[in-house]
């Protein structure tokens, strides 16, 4: 049987992602009330930069397990992350082991984090992968939003790979929704009209969180 990732890990991490993200940069949270208290929940995180994970697991009120790519786990990261709760997944196959994993985070009434643009880009949620829209329609979680600004404008005069150090960054958790039409249908059709309405939803959400912080 597959081993589920560590819900107290993912709180270890959490409590680490304060400390780093509040002791490097200066985030800016907005609507973190909106995420539900209880319950599994789905994070769609724009990715734009190294730093919004770890970002959004210090900043956000529940301990959270965030699909990471394997290339990710190397050298001492491995243990480490696999110790705070987080989930490896091979992009190039159907991993098996790590859908069961993010399906029993939900089943736990975890917290799952996915970048559903798949891998770092303009972070404008501009072509979603599948992933999302499965993991929602066959969880029945709703999916919260998560808009992460602030963290690719210019890089740091110490380290060119991170934001400069003391720079704001915004996070801006949106509206939960569901992302089935309600019939709990798993088609590749279904799959795919679920993928329209959370693309839709999250570029209105990324819009308004540009308004928001005039970013």
């Amino acid at each position: 049987m597959t081993e589920l990732p560590s819900a107290r890990g993912a709180e270890v991490g959490r409590r680490i992602g304060v400390g780093l993200m509040y002791g490097l940069w200066k985030p800016r949270v907005l609507g973190a009330w909106r995420v539900p208290a209880s319950g599994p929940v789905i994070f769609a995180v724009n990715h734009s930069h190294n730093i919004d994970g770890p970002m959004v697991m210090g900043v956000a009120p529940r301990p959270t397990h965030f699909l990471i790519k394997k290339e990710a786990f190397i050298g001492p990261l491995d243990p480490f992350l696999l110790g705070i709760g987080q989930v490896k997944v091979d992009r190039d196959t159907t991993d098996r082991t790590a859908i069961t994993q993010a399906l029993g985070v939900l089943a736990d009434g975890g917290v799952l984090g996915i970048f559903p643009e798949g891998t770092r880009g303009e972070g404008d949620f501009a072509s979603l992968r599948a992933g999302l829209a499965y993991f929602a329609v066959r969880s029945g979680a709703p999916i919260v939003p998560v808009a992460v600004l602030g963290s690719s404008e210019k890089p740091g005069r110490l380290i060119k790979a991170l934001p400069p150090l003391r720079s704001r960054v915004d996070v801006v958790f949106g509206e939960p929704f569901e992302a089935g039409d309600g019939s709990g249908r798993r088609t590749r059709k279904a799959l795919d009209e679920a993928t329209g309405r959370i693309q839709k939803q999250l570029a209105a959400h990324l819009e308004n969180a540009r308004r928001l912080t005039g970013r």
